[in-house]
Parts: C-alpha cells; structure tokens; sequence
C-alpha cells in the first residue's frame, strides 16, 4: 500500500492515471492489490520478459541516463554555503538535476520532456532577471546564485552522461 500512495502522491497528482504500465515484474506491482487497483482504473499492465528488460527500451535508456545523471552530480560533491551559512548539499540540490533533464530536448522525441508533459518548459530564474532592481537582499541573491550553480553543475552532468551513452553506442 505505500508504494501505492507514493504514486499516488507523486506521480498521479501531476499526471494523472496512466493507461498502459510497463513492469518488470516486481512483487509491488503483481500483488493482488495492484491487480485490482489497475483493474479499477483502467490501466493496462505489460510485464517486461525476465531477464530481458529491453522490452520498454526508450525506459531503459532513460533509467541508464538518469543513473549516470545522479551519479556524476553525486560525486563532483557540489555544496554551496548560503550568507547565512547554512549548507546545501548534493540532495538538497537534487531538483536542479530533475528540472536540467525536463528542460532537455531528447533525440529520441527531438522535444523536451516539459513540453511533451505540458506543452511548455518552466519558466527559468534567469529568464526573468529583473534590471529595475537596485538593491537585492543578500539571502536572494545567494538563493539565486545556489540555484543557478546547481543547474550548471545539473546540465554538465546530463551533457557528460549523454556524451558518455552516444560513445557506447
């Protein structure tokens, strides 16, 4: 039941019921419990073959991408100390990694991940520098700097990452 929730507070919340899942075959998913809440929503479950997860290769692309993704800006040990001297660490700066992957236009759609879902990227802090300001208070311009290095340090990662698969093959 937690692993219901989880989507449900998570995932479905955002996006709405899926129509089709792909599963590999987990416990969580096969359980009589998921069986009757697909049942109930409409859902459709395909199960990936055993020991073949390429059945759903596009996820197992993105899965691959988002791994390298973590770990290259788990590993840099990106930390940013704020003027109040509070430190933000590499997971409390993890959304920045989610939102370089969203803005992020993908070969296999040539679109971005944002416009596929909702039909636009965000909205970025950069892109509403406001000029007219003369004096920014120190807590917001550390916040700002803190978020804009996180993405840098997000968009370097994805761009190694990507590097590194497109050499793979």
């Amino acid at each position: 039941m937690h692993t219901a929730l989880l989507i449900w507070n998570i995932v479905v919340s955002w996006t709405g019921i899926f129509t089709n899942i792909i599963s590999d075959r987990d416990p969580k998913f096969t359980s009589a419990l998921w069986t009757n809440l697909h049942q109930l929503f409409g859902t459709k479950l395909s199960f990936s073959t055993a020991y073949h997860p390429q059945t759903d290769g596009l996820a197992e692309r993105m899965i691959q991408t988002l791994q390298d993704m973590a770990r290259r800006f788990c590993a840099y040990g990106l930390e940013f100390k704020d003027c109040d001297g509070f430190n933000h660490d590499w997971c409390t700066l993890f959304p920045a990694l989610e939102l370089a992957y969203k803005i992020s236009i993908h070969a296999s759609t040539n679109q971005t991940p944002s416009i596929l879902e909702s039909g636009c990227n965000p909205q970025l802090p950069q892109d509403s520098l406001r000029k007219d300001l003369i004096e920014i208070h120190p807590t917001a311009a550390s916040f700002k700097g803190m978020l804009y290095n996180a993405r840098k340090h997000a968009v370097r990662c994805m761009e190694d990452s990507l590097h590194m698969l497109r050499k793979m093959g």
